[in-house]
Order: structure tokens, then sequence, then C-alpha cells
């Protein structure tokens, strides 16, 4: 029998250690006893457990204060408590503590054994995604290593994401201009069997109808002008892996018809050639345009879309997912950070509120380039108002400033500029922040979300 779990047996009576004791070494668990809570806590402090069952009612200690300090020496035990006292008050109360449950005396074994399988894998799943998140947690949370956000619509995209990737269906992401469609594409080629194959994409909408025919399918030499050798199209390189059709509404009807062949037949002509061949390809399109009505225009296959439309996956533009526009900023900010710009860049809480009042029609990339357009501009890696954009600039709230009452702005910042002005007023208010923390310059940092560097270079500059 394989080994199982490591579980600490805990009960002043030396009977009910001892059954539990040949209960459970007779399902494959490693089994340790302890007749107090005080030799428990010995062998909690001198190796790992996976499970501790416990006694409520022990003298000196009883088992809710062993369960405190269990959990504090080994955080991930799951907790089992045993009472001949079927008092609710005392169950409440542990598992309010940290227990996973609690059996009552005299206990049936299969309903003690089924409590200890579902409390080892409820702590065994709790270690795990801690484990997880410990892994993927960054300054912007990433999903599939490469798409950021936790609205729910993004969800909905991740939950659909973890189905599709393990098959090979084909998938037809719909959505707005800059949403991210290849990002998702990516995120499904990466999470598939096909992930150690080629992912290769492909904008139909760049190529023009002469050309596109040749780089999907290859051409053979002497098939046309200039062509002095055979050159694979990007179906045979993509074969075993996934080909990405991005604006797939803009292609020729002429190619919509060679295409759907190719999807029912599984196999290409090269361009000039008079034999097919077979390729093993995993077809994911996107298009921004709505193909339905390109299909009540004449301008779209019908049989092609739902041919593509296996899978369908809608990408809410950024509009409707705001609150997950910090963590996109962040992201970005991250990136011009590591591409030399300037390291610990930050936002003013006004440009913070102009990018949350614009409407974004291109989305994310749009947004990832006023990030990367400021962060060149701005001085002391901090990006105000001034760095964005006329149109989002004008979004911003009028200047705040720390005026008395009574004094106006114009007065106590006249004669500089309102850049020199606000610098002026961070200055001395990390001078302010300082003194609370009694000159210690890491807690004053600490206390402002800012790195120890950023502070000693803003500081310094005071």
């Amino acid at each position: 029998m394989p080994v199982r779990a490591k579980i600490l047996v805990v009960d002043d009576e030396v009977g009910i250690v001892d059954v539990l004791r040949k209960i459970l070494r007779s399902q494959g668990y490693r089994v340790r006893t302890a007749t107090s809570a005080r030799e428990a806590l010995d062998s909690l402090e001198a190796e790992p457990f996976d499970l501790m069952i416990a006694d409520i009612r022990m003298a000196p200690m009883d088992g809710l204060a062993l369960l405190d300090k269990a959990r504090a020496l080994q955080e991930h035990l799951a907790v089992i408590m045993m009472t001949a006292y079927a008092a609710v008050e005392t169950a409440v109360e542990s598992m309010r503590k940290g227990a996973f449950d609690y059996v009552c005396k005299p206990f049936k074994i299969n309903e003690l054994l089924l409590t200890v399988e579902r409390a080892l894998s409820y702590e065994s799943a709790l270690a795990e995604n801690e484990s997880l998140k410990e892994t993927i947690v960054s300054p912007a949370e990433t999903h599939f290593g490469s798409l950021i956000g936790d609205h729910p619509l993004m969800q909905a995209v991740y939950r659909t994401i973890r189905k599709v990737a393990p098959t090979d269906s084909t998938v037809l992401i719909l959505g707005e201009s800059g949403t991210g469609k290849e990002l998702v594409a990516r995120a499904i080629h990466d999470s598939s069997p096909r992930s150690r194959r080629a992912f290769v994409a492909v904008n139909c909408a760049s190529l023009p109808e002469t050309l596109l025919e040749s780089e999907l399918f290859g051409y053979m030499r002497g098939s046309f002008t200039g062509a002095n050798r055979d050159k694979k199209g990007l179906f045979e390189t993509a074969d075993g892996g996934t080909l990405f059709l991005d604006e797939v509404g803009s292609i020729p009807n002429a190619m919509q018809l060679t295409l759907l062949r190719v999807l029912q037949e599984q196999e290409i002509r090269p361009v000039g050639s008079t034999r097919t061949l077979p390729v093993n390809v995993r077809i994911i399109a996107a298009t921004h345009e709505h193909l339905e009505s390109l299909i009540a225009q004449g301008r779209f296959r019908e049989d092609l879309f739902y041919r593509l439309s296996v899978i369908p996956i809608e990408l809410p533009p950024l509009r409707d997912r705001m609150s997950d526009l910090p963590l996109l900023v962040n992201h970005f900010l991250a990136g011009a950070g590591q591409s030399g710009q300037t390291a610990d860049l930050q936002l003013t809480p006004a440009a913070m509120q102009a990018l949350q009042q614009h409407a974004w029609p291109g989305n994310i990339r749009e947004l990832e380039n006023v990030i990367r357009r400021a962060a060149t501009f701005c001085e002391d890696g901090r990006i105000t108002a001034e760095e964005l954009p006329p149109k989002l600039r004008q979004l911003a709230p009028p200047a705040e400033t720390d005026s008395e009452p009574g004094e106006t702005a114009s007065a106590q910042g006249a004669g500089v500029t309102l850049r020199a002005y606000m610098r002026d007023k961070e200055r001395a208010y990390l001078r302010q922040v300082l003194e609370q923390h009694n000159g210690n310059k890491e807690a004053a940092a600490r206390s402002l979300g800012i790195s120890l560097a950023t502070f000693y270079r803003k500081y310094d500059d005071s």
C-alpha cells in the first residue's frame, strides 16, 4: 500500500488513541500519537504533519488551545476535533479557530475516514493555491502569462480558455481593435497539447489578395513571376501547431472558398502545384467586424462563418472593464521601467483620474501607447497629467493644492510653474513623513508605498 498523509492523533484516552492508530494505519496513513496537548506540540515542533485529529476535552491544555498553537506552528495543518459532547457552541468555536470539521464520539469509522479525506483534500488545495499565487503574482496579476485583468467579463474569458485549450476545436475571437485578441490566441495555444509546436500569426487585412493565397499555402518555383524557389506557406509552417488568422473578415470571397475547403479536407495545395499536402493545424481566427453583417451584405460566406465559430470568445472593450485599468497601468509602467525609460514610475492621482475618465476607443493598445509616451516625457519617475496627450489632459481635475483656508492658489504659487509648485509640495510632504518616522527613511518609504531608492532620489533633491 502506498504511503499516504502523515496524521497526528491527540487524546488523553489511551484506548481512543490506539483505535484511531489502527484504523488510520489500515488505510495507509502514517500515524503519530500523543496523549496530551504538550506532547502533541513537541511532535509538531519536531516534524511536519498533514492532519491533526485532537480531542476537545483534555487537561491541563484543552483541544481549542492546542488548535491555536498547532496552526501557528504549521499554517497548512488540517485539523479535525473530536468531542463526546455534541455541543454546537464548542463545534462552532473550533471551526472559527481554523478546524476543518469535528466528529462526535462514538464515531462511525466510515464517516471518520470520509472526513479525514475531505480535510486533507481541502488543505492540500489551499496550499497549492497559495503556491500558485506566489508564483504568478506581480505588480499586475497576469493570467496565462500575458492576460491582465480580474473583471468578471475577463474571468469568463479565462474559463473559456481553460475549457477549449486542451481540444482542437476551431476558435473565433471577437472584439474591438486593441482588446488583445492575439494574446488570447497565444494563451490558448500555450495551454494546449500543441504548445511545443509553432504558433503562426498572420494579419489577413495586411496582405493583398494576390499575395494572401501564396502566403497561406506556399508556392512552387516558376508558378509566377519572381517565384525562383519553392516556398512553404503558413499552413505548412504551422503544421502540428496553431495558425492564427487575424482580421479574418477581410479575406476576399474567392479565398474564403479555398480556406473553407482546407478546413474541411485538412490539406492544402501550394500555388503552382498539382498535388495536395496534408496538414495538421488548429485554426484560431479573430475579427473586430460583425461577421453576421458581412454575411448579410454578401461579403462573407455563411458556411465559413460556422466552420470558424465552433467556439466563439468575445473580448470586452476596456471601457466595459474599467476596474482593470489600474492593473493594466501598473503593468505598462513596469514594462516602461524595465525597458530603461525610467525606474519606479508612478502616476499622480490627477493623471490616473484622467485615464479613468477616457472612453478608450483604441482599448488596451491605446492605453499602452499613452503610458509609454508619458514615461518618455516625465521627470523623476512621476507621471502627471501634463505628460498625457491633450485629449486626456483636459479630463484631469483642477490641480489640488494644500492651501490654508483663505489662501488662494494663485498667491501661493505665483511666479512658478505648476510642475515646480507640485514638486515643492511633494518635497515638503516627504520631510513631514520622515519626521513622523523619526528620520527612518526605510519606514517612511514603506508607508508611502515607494522604494527606498525612489525616496532617496526625491528627498535628496529637496
